[in-house]
């Protein structure tokens, strides 16, 4: 594994030639998005189980350095809503400071991967995982909302998913009506509002604004015992706190190592998948490998500055590109806006109604999960299928670190099993041929004793056992086996192995293996483990024809005699007979060109 340090933001690219235009362009998407971000910033922290601030401090913070330092033009970096369950699980077991601890650890993780060039990796996570636990995500999201959207009177409600239904559905008789309204009222206005003023005025800030209003008018939080974060968190500071850097202990670091690798992965993940869709969006093209550690460092920093982990927002980046940002600018234009909103209007945030933070990430939760995949299910691929409903479950009855887990366990199996079903392992003679002429057995003279195999496919350890099956079922005993891998692109250890075994169990019995025409790879692998050696350099050849040449060496027998239907004999008559005709086509222009002329001028 190659690690390179290099850095080289997409700003530094972008800013070459930067006019006035783009400035103002950039700056009216930047304040757009930042107006945006408030309340889901809040909301997703809220969700996460930490202070509303929190989640405001990260999008600042986080959203500056990935803009700042990132491989993207346009993407905007925050909170996000796949991170609630991962953060609310650590939050509620381990503690504020140690969720601190474990977004540090997962920006490290990212930052390596990145210095380590493993951008391109992350588009091998099959797609049926991703689909599947970012829908059990909407649900537990959703799941996450039930008690702010009803307004139940619950003290602590559990993290893991059945205890918290339970714990819901004894509680459903303290549901409040005004919040239960309230909230309501807030998630019809985000669903019903006109996609044409989406751009100009988005319709969770309308929702936020109304509420909020609502709220201090008619004093809900006191005559109503509407919920705010006044009443709930004693509202926002209005300045970033100063850096703290978490004590640390190993004792609990070696706890973290899971949850911090599951951040990490779902980071990675979501920021790249937000980049793809910022260059589809924009024609462009992005650095994975710089996005990576921009994130990382961006995940190192929040959590000094109070806030929890971050990645690329796919919703708030699409916004960006909308409101028509043009470059990196307007990221850090978002961070600056949200910024102003703390210095400036923070007193008034202690109005906030839960209820319409809620109704946020209700929407948040709708327009998250893949639902059309549920109904795409029966026209999978069955193993497809399994995958995908397999991550889902798991990560709504257990966890996300288990889902991705056993995830991509599950798909890494499914796939080894379909690349072994592409291996076929065949006896060939005459009249299974298929190749040409250097390589047919058409016309060959196949000495008693020698019989020829022809792998097909990638010989790696899920398909390595069918050779030796073959050789079984054929019940024969050859005295040469030859091997033809004229079509075995790839092998690997096991089925260098597999090659192995059945030389020496050949050997023991004075039988002999010949292979047939290895491609680059599995030579070079052959070669390197000293295969080659135990095996005999000259019992590999090139093609069938040496091939069957040595197998009648090793067997004492003659040359063959050349046939009327070797291919190659046939190849070599037609063109003896062409260069016959070429000789006296020849032969014959030099006589008319040596003729005397029969015009009497001599001339030629």
């Amino acid at each position: 594994m190659k690690i390179d340090f290099s850095f080289r933001p997409k700003i530094v690219d972008t800013l070459k030639g930067y006019s006035a235009p783009a400035f103002f362009a950039d700056l009216t998407a930047g304040v757009t998005v930042g107006i945006v971000a408030l309340p889901l910033a809040m909301a997703f922290a809220i969700a996460s189980g930490v202070k509303p601030e929190a989640g405001i401090f990260t999008a600042v913070i986080a959203g500056f350095i990935i803009s700042a330092l990132g491989g993207t033009k346009v993407a905007i970096g925050g909170p996000t809503g796949a991170f609630i369950v991962i953060l609310y699980g650590i939050y509620a077991k381990y503690g504020a400071e140690n969720l601190a601890i474990c977004t540090i650890m997962a920006g490290i993780i990212l930052f390596i991967m990145g210095a380590a060039r493993l951008g391109t990796m992350i588009k091998f996570i099959p797609y049926p995982v991703t689909m599947g636990f970012t829908s059990g995500i909407a649900v537990l999201i959703f799941s996450t909302q039930i008690k702010d959207f009803l307004g139940l009177s619950v003290e602590k409600v559990p993290s893991e998913f059945f205890e918290k239904m339970r714990v819901l559905f004894a509680h459903a008789g303290t549901l409040q009506w005004p919040t239960l309204a309230l909230a309501a009222a807030s998630l019809a206005i985000i669903l019903c509002w006109p996609k044409s003023w989406q751009r100009r005025v988005p319709g969770s800030i309308v929702a936020l604004v109304l509420g909020t209003v609502a709220v201090a008018l008619f004093h809900l939080d006191v005559t109503a015992g509407v919920e705010t974060i006044g009443s709930k968190f004693g509202g926002i500071p209005q300045a970033l706190p100063s850096p703290h850097i978490p004590a640390l202990s190993w004792e609990n670091i070696q706890h973290l190592f899971q949850p911090a690798t599951t951040i990490a992965l779902l980071a990675a993940i979501e920021s790249l998948l937000c980049a793809v869709v910022a260059d589809g969006m924009i024609d462009d093209r992005h650095d994975s490998n710089q996005e990576l550690m921009a994130q990382g460092l961006a995940n190192i920093v929040s959590p000094i500055f109070g806030g929890i982990a971050a990645t690329g927002a796919i919703a708030r980046t699409a916004t960006n590109i909308k409101c028509g940002a043009r470059t990196p600018v307007a990221g850090i234009v978002h961070a600056i806006v949200l910024l102003g909103i703390i210095l400036v209007a923070a007193p008034l945030a202690k109005f906030i109604p839960l209820a319409a933070l809620s109704a946020v990430l209700v929407n948040v939760a709708l327009n998250m999960g893949e639902w059309h995949n549920f109904k795409r299910l029966s026209r999978w691929p069955a193993s497809d299928a399994v995958v995908f409903l397999t991550a889902f479950s798991l990560t709504v009855i257990i966890d996300l670190t288990v889902a991705v887990e056993i995830g991509m366990v599950l798909a890494a199996i499914l796939f080894i099993k379909r690349v072994s079903e592409t291996t076929q392992i065949t006896a060939v003679d005459e009249a299974s041929e298929t190749e040409g002429p250097q390589h047919s057995l058409v016309g060959k003279n196949i000495p008693r004793g020698v019989m020829i195999y022809r792998i097909f496919g990638s010989f790696f350890f899920g398909a390595a056992d069918k050779l030796e099956t073959a050789l079984k079922r054929s019940g024969q005993e050859p005295e040469v086996l030859i091997l033809r891998m004229r079509k075995v692109l790839a092998i690997d250890a096991t089925g260098l192995n597999a090659l192995e075994d059945i030389y020496e169990k050949l050997h023991a019995r004075g039988k002999h293996l010949i292979l047939s025409g290895p491609h680059t790879q599995p030579l070079f692998m052959m070669d390197k483990a000293g295969f080659l050696d135990r095996l005999g350099r000259e019992n590999v050849c090139a093609n069938i024809q040496l091939s069957l040449a040595r197998s009648r060496e090793i067997l004492g027998l003659p040359p063959a005699p050349a046939s009327a239907n070797d291919p190659l004999l046939v190849e070599k008559q037609k063109i003896e007979a062409v260069r016959k005709e070429l000789a006296v086509a020849l032969e014959h222009a030099s006589t008319i060109l040596n003729a005397p002329s029969t015009t009497g001028t001599g001339k030629k």
